[in-house]
């Protein structure tokens, strides 16, 4: 399960990025995960819950926002979604395209610090 070496990179790259914003501890961390990353959303969540453990993120939810495989047709000059498993193929003008514009990514796209304690 190559999600639980994902999980703990984002852990740490989410645990620098609290550092060095002063942070001492985090919330949550919202990721974008793309239709074609090759990533299985549940399996990310329950790796995030088991690498979070004993971390500054231990106390830490994992949002996942999903993002759609969409490429574009250069003849018609619209975007289409690729779908899964990916169809390259534009619906409007019969033509392929080779331009996908999303659908691949894997980010860490924001960071919720922990309130201060009262």
């Amino acid at each position: 399960m190559h999600e639980l070496s994902i999980a703990t990179a984002i852990i740490e790259r989410a645990g620098e990025l609290a550092r060095a914003d002063g942070t001492g501890a985090v919330s949550a961390v919202t990721v974008r995960v793309g239709e074609l990353a090759g990533v299985v959303p549940d399996a990310l969540d329950f790796a995030f819950e088991v690498a979070r453990d004993g971390t500054a993120l231990s106390g830490a939810r994992l949002v996942v926002e999903q993002v759609s495989a969409q490429a574009w047709c250069g003849p018609c000059a619209k975007e289409f979604p690729v779908g899964m498993p990916p169809f390259f193929w534009c619906p409007s003008c019969d033509q392929p395209s080779s331009d996908l514009r999303s659908g691949r990514e894997l980010e860490i796209a924001g960071i919720e610090p922990s309130p201060a304690p009262a």
